[in-house]
């Protein structure tokens, strides 16, 4: 018998017979802003969202320090790359007020950590699910810590070759592995999603869970990947996508996360078994077109 894809977050069994998980990615969208976070959070909550995640940085470490003191606009004026940086990492303090508030209006949350302290610091939390960034994907060293947390973790695969992929799976290892099919451009165009790379890495993957991260504008590609197979999925949200911030135009708005939700939930009901049969909603066209007397049809 073929082994079973699925996996334990939190509460919630994820995988092969179970519904699509769906991840509001908040990222940075927030603005440094807590207050614009719990918005969100509320927003996707509403929406019927599984979770939020969000990034998490060092920012001394991520930033290469030739751009450091690189000066650009913000909404808090002129200041220094690495100063902006700062600006919008959530410390503890922020960090344990969006744990309590998730907890209470009942969402999951957790992070792409991109670099190993911040995969310390996240962890304090206890999320039950980490995230690795495209970015990231040939950091050998920040995959074999995520590994060792012994938690569902999603490598996200955006700008990598099919060899790079399998390095990292291989770096990572299967347990506890969910591979996301990613095009990293934010927007990304439509002709460079393919979305067929979701049925490439199941079919070379049968038994890791496999997702889909999304950055492209409209929602019809993200309905595609669940009728391809995704098990999960994960778009960029937002409360405005004319806000300040380098993600927002790929993101979507809480309205229209409402629509994405709901028609993965009709989907999922509409791909059925895959057995074919006859509905007893079909039995009166039956009779009626091939003279065949529905009793003569099992149920």
């Amino acid at each position: 018998m073929e082994n079973k894809r699925e996996l334990l977050i939190g509460d919630r069994m994820v995988g092969d017979g179970h519904p699509v998980f769906v991840i509001a990615e908040i990222g940075i969208n927030h603005n440094g802003s807590v207050e614009i976070a719990k918005k969100i959070i509320d927003g996707a909550k509403a929406a019927g969202c599984d979770a939020v995640k969000f990034q998490k940085r060092t920012p001394e470490v991520c930033v290469p320090k030739d751009q450091w003191n690189i000066e650009r606009d913000t909404p808090w004026g002129r200041m220094t790359y690495i100063d902006y940086r700062h600006k919008i990492e959530f410390g503890k303090k922020e960090y344990a007020e969006i744990d309590k508030f998730c907890k209470d209006i009942g969402i999951l949350w957790f992070a792409s950590c991109w670099d190993i302290d911040s995969v310390e610091f996240i962890e304090e939390f206890n999320p039950p699910i980490f995230k690795t960034s495209s970015a990231s994907l040939t950091d050998t060293e920040l995959l074999i810590r995520h590994a060792k947390l012994n938690k569902p973790v999603i490598i996200s695969t955006g700008m990598s070759k099919m060899e790079e992929i399998e390095n990292a799976v291989n770096d990572f290892g299967f347990e506890n592995l969910i591979i996301a099919h990613s095009t990293s451009s934010y927007p990304c165009r439509y002709e460079e999603l393919n979305l067929k790379m979701i049925t490439t890495l199941s079919e070379k993957y049968p038994n890791t869970i496999i997702g889909y991260s999304g950055h492209e504008t409209g929602l019809s590609p993200t309905w595609a990947a669940v009728a391809l197979g995704a098990a999960i999925v994960e778009r960029h949200i937002t409360l405005d996508r004319a806000m300040w911030g380098t993600d927002q135009a790929a993101s979507v708005e809480v309205n229209g996360f409402h629509r994405l939700v709901r028609n993965i939930r009709d989907i999922e009901i509409a791909l059925g078994d895959g057995i074919k049969k006859v509905y007893k909603s079909e039995l009166n066209s039956l009779e009626k077109l091939r003279k065949i007397k529905s009793s003569a049809v099992p149920d």
